[in-house]
């Protein structure tokens, strides 16, 4: 039977019976090859850098042209070598990277880099709105320049990508820092984090149970360390314990009796409070850190938002500690520098697929309307400012991006 039916249709197709039939199909737009450039950073110790080599060979692989600014991966224990061998064009002038369609970086450019830059350009940068000054923004505007702030960028679970990458590096690197500080190598108390058998255990507050607080409990119960966790969200502290699945870590609401007394009995304080806007609240007051114990340690990981102490200083990497009431303070704005190799890998998972995007949609703006996580990022597009909130910020005038596209076309 299959035989006939096998001679049936032979015979049809020789009578020309059988014609191809059109149909539409889906088609995507043009793949765009790209030309990315990495500058060195020239920010105090921001050692980080945006791609690793092994992301540098899959852009590569992929039809994109990678230009990198020789010594930019140093800090982060990268070697042009390696960036080299994995198809990147090292470039000993500057200006050959500024030249490049898509420029990315993690600190904001410096005014001196912005003049480098040509009209049109595409920037991937933080922007860090707490130091942000208004020339900074007029100058891309005059430039014309595409920019994405990467502090804003949403994945398809609605959270800040690079905010919670960092913030999980800082909350954990806190605690190893608070580690390092408690020993007597350090001034210390001469106290290993943690306890054993016979000896009672290290007792650690933290103050905000977002994720840097999350992770610094996780690190600091996974030492042994007794912790404890202040914030003024039953919601944010509910979360964290379901998150850490732990009994053993104590939470509570801001009572400012219960925290002081927490606080001056402790051995570590983690400031962790964040602001959406502005300054971050200053929770623990001048007298309570008088009346702490000696070389007790306090971090202030909230130092880049004003800080959570009454006592708190900037520091940095090179002088990173101060004593005030023989307590040592920990204020450097920028923990995620001290781990620049672990931070680089973790942006450049986030950086690389996004770039990769950009090639297969067939340029920036046509990822931007498929990625609506990419739109909310977009603050600058052809020297227009298209975020709100900055606009309203700096009073310079706010276009919407959908008109702002449609009127262009």
């Amino acid at each position: 039977m299959a035989t006939g039916i096998r001679e049936g249709m032979a015979d049809i197709a020789r009578q020309g019976l059988l014609q191809t039939q059109e149909a539409t199909l889906e088609t995507r737009n043009k793949k765009n090859n790209l030309n990315i450039g990495i500058p060195k950073e020239i920010s105090f110790q921001e050692n980080r850098i945006a791609l690793t080599p092994l992301s540098v060979a899959l852009l590569v692989n992929n039809g994109h042209r990678v230009i990198l600014e020789t010594g930019a991966g140093i800090a982060a224990n990268f070697s042009d070598s390696e960036y080299a061998e994995q198809g990147a064009k090292i470039a000993y002038d500057k200006k050959e990277v500024f030249d490049c369609d898509i420029l990315v970086k993690i600190a904001p450019p410096m005014l001196e880099e912005i003049e480098m830059m040509h009209k049109g350009q595409t920037l991937i940068s933080s922007l860090q709105t707490g130091t942000l000054k208004q020339e900074y923004l007029k100058a891309l505007m005059q430039k014309k320049i595409n920019a994405l702030c990467f502090e804003n960028l949403r994945d398809e679970g609605n959270v800040l990508s690079v905010v919670r990458a960092m913030s999980e590096i800082v909350g954990s690197t806190s605690i190893l820092i608070a580690a390092e500080y408690l020993s007597n190598v350090t001034g210390g108390k001469g106290l290993m984090l943690g306890g054993f058998t016979g000896v009672p255990p290290t007792e650690i507050v933290i103050l905000g149970a977002g994720t840097v607080g999350e992770y610094a409990a996780r690190t600091a119960l996974a030492l042994g360390a007794e912790v404890k966790v202040f914030d003024s969200s039953i919601y944010r502290l509910r979360r964290l314990q379901n998150n850490l699945g732990n009994s053993r870590v104590f939470t509570s609401v801001m009572q400012p009796i219960v925290l002081n007394k927490a606080i001056v009995t402790c051995d570590v304080v983690i400031g962790a409070i964040r602001a959406s806007h502005g300054r971050s609240p200053c929770i623990v007051m001048e007298e309570t850190v008088a009346r702490m114990k000696p070389h007790s340690v306090v971090i202030d990981v909230s130092i880049d938002q004003g800080g959570c102490f009454e006592t708190s200083e900037v520091t940095n990497h090179t002088n990173p500690v101060f004593r005030k009431y023989d307590v040592i303070h920990y204020c450097v704005p920028n923990i995620a520098s001290r781990v620049p190799r672990t931070a680089s890998y973790a942006l450049t998972n986030i950086f690389a697929p996004i770039l990769l995007d950009i090639g297969e949609f067939g340029g920036l703006m046509n990822m931007v309307w498929n990625n609506p996580g990419i739109r909310e990022a977009l603050y600058i597009y052809q020297g227009n400012v298209t975020n709100k909130d900055l606009a309203d910020m700096f009073n310079l005038p706010f276009k919407d991006l959908e008109l702002l596209v449609v009127s262009n076309q």
